[in-house]
């Protein structure tokens, strides 16, 4: 590349042209910016995964919504067991958690079918798994907070026996187990 005017010019030489009259192609150089309307730089090797440009935002979410769902019903599941205040309100918190990172994989499928373009059997019952997961997602939500305004659903959040142990001082029995008279075993 051959700089004109002994510096920097801004002009490139670009080397004869075809029609072969002997002039000069000058080109401007332009910087590159870091982002340009097609994103980050360092996020444009993502479109390997086909689909189009919010794919990658989606798999990312879906797969967090995934691992975040799985730990939400392993909390639901701690709840059916103790079946206290104190797992309801763990398992709860990580459900509103979990639907929350659910609805935005939602969204991005959403967005995603928006937008269109080529994409592959895989990736469209991927899209379709989390729009029905967001609904049966909300189910759960709602069914674990009805303790919220009845005890008749569970053990309510508004349980008064949770200080004094669930027998009102008495100390408690193992289950399975009977208790003998004056024994602390």
């Amino acid at each position: 590349m051959a700089t004109f005017s002994g510096g920097f010019s801004g002009f490139e030489d670009k080397g004869r042209n075809s029609s072969g009259d002997g002039t000069l192609q000058r080109q401007i150089r332009r910087p590159r910016p870091a982002v340009s309307a097609r994103g980050p730089t360092r996020l444009r090797g993502t479109r390997g995964f086909g689909g189009n440009g919010a794919t990658m935002f989606f798999l990312i979410f879906s797969m967090m919504a995934a691992v975040v769902g799985v730990t939400s019903k392993f909390a639901g599941g701690n709840h059916i067991r103790a079946w206290r205040n104190d797992s309801l309100a763990a398992a709860g918190a990580t459900s509103i958690v979990s639907w929350a990172l659910t609805v935005l994989a939602f969204g991005l499928a959403c967005k995603e079918i928006n937008i269109g373009g080529w994409r592959g059997w895989r990736l469209k019952i991927l899209e379709a798994f989390i729009i029905i997961l967001t609904f049966t997602e909300l189910l759960y939500l709602l069914l674990l907070h009805a303790g919220l305004y009845s005890t008749r659903y569970g053990p309510g959040y508004r349980g008064t026996d949770y200080a004094l142990g669930g027998a009102g001082g008495v100390d408690p029995v193992h289950k399975g187990t009977t208790g003998v008279a004056g024994s602390r075993i």
